[in-house]
């Protein structure tokens, strides 16, 4: 299989003058795998990312998501927003098997779940995604190589899987109504999510 092959669900890349070196943003609900040198971004509230890798190829990726809402035990295997967030984990650790990287050779780091949706401040939406994603990487034998969760700042989030570099800029002083505006609007598709069955990991 060609190394160099990468699964594109996130349609925004561009260069970065600042690293020099080609990018891929991450949105609310998409995710990017690569294997080459390059950095993957995303900017979380509420929402969680997971960047995972194989820390001997370097191939890698970063998600963006966060649990839908349910009256049910969000915690529980069979309830729906656990569904989801094992969905949306196991899409990008499938493409990042497909792509030649090794599962005992997977490491993690997990960034998000910020208080930043004031309606939903009392759901403790921030604090759910961050359980979530933890518990998922444990139960897989992911080992968590590190972690910046919870707190009430917005994150800018750079992961760069060639190397297992990520900085992580909290963002105190600027507006966040776009932040907040397209979680709330990604919260919203997820009401209507159909998420059918399992997906079958390598």
């Amino acid at each position: 299989m060609d190394r160099n092959c990468e699964e594109v669900l996130s349609p925004n890349i561009y260069f970065d003058r600042d690293f020099e070196i080609d990018a891929a943003k991450i949105l609310p609900g998409e995710y990017y795998v690569t294997a080459r040198d390059m950095v993957l971004v995303t900017v979380l509230g509420s929402c969680v990312s997971a960047c995972i890798r194989d820390r001997v190829s370097g191939i890698g990726g970063m998600n963006h998501f966060m649990l839908p809402e349910s009256g049910q035990d969000q915690m529980s295997p069979v309830s729906v927003p656990a569904r989801y967030g094992s969905y949306a984990m196991e899409l990008m650790i499938n493409q990042l098997l497909k792509m030649g990287a090794r599962r005992n050779n997977l490491e993690a780091k997990v960034f998000g779940g910020g208080s930043v949706l004031s309606s939903i401040t009392s759901s403790n939406v921030g604090g759910l995604n961050a359980e979530f994603a933890l518990g998922y990487l444990r139960t897989e034998g992911i080992a968590v190589a590190g972690q910046d969760l919870l707190d009430v700042y917005p994150r800018k989030v750079y992961f760069f899987p060639h190397t297992g570099r990520v900085l992580v800029k909290k963002l105190r002083k600027m507006h966040n109504e776009t932040i907040v505006e397209r979680e709330q609007a990604y919260r919203s598709r997820l009401q209507t999510a159909d998420i059918q069955g399992d997906v079958e990991l390598f």
